[in-house]
């Protein structure tokens, strides 16, 4: 009985799509900066630091909830 239950949970986990959004709208905005600095040189800096803030308050995140 219990591996049945694990099975319907497996297959609703597989069907769950609500996070997909957040994603494709993340990658989307990586494209966007990615181009932007690739047209203009000057605003890759900043680019650059946003992500690297970006990536810092994640990391920090990260290992808080560890």
């Amino acid at each position: 009985m219990n591996r049945i239950k694990n099975f319907f949970w497996t297959l609703q986990i597989l069907k769950d799509t609500k996070g997909q959004d957040l994603i494709e709208y993340a990658l989307m905005a990586g494209f966007v900066a990615v181009a932007a600095g690739a047209i203009m040189p000057g605003v890759s800096t900043n680019i650059s630091q946003i992500f690297s803030k970006i990536s810092s308050s994640m990391g920090s995140a990260a290992s808080q909830g560890s």
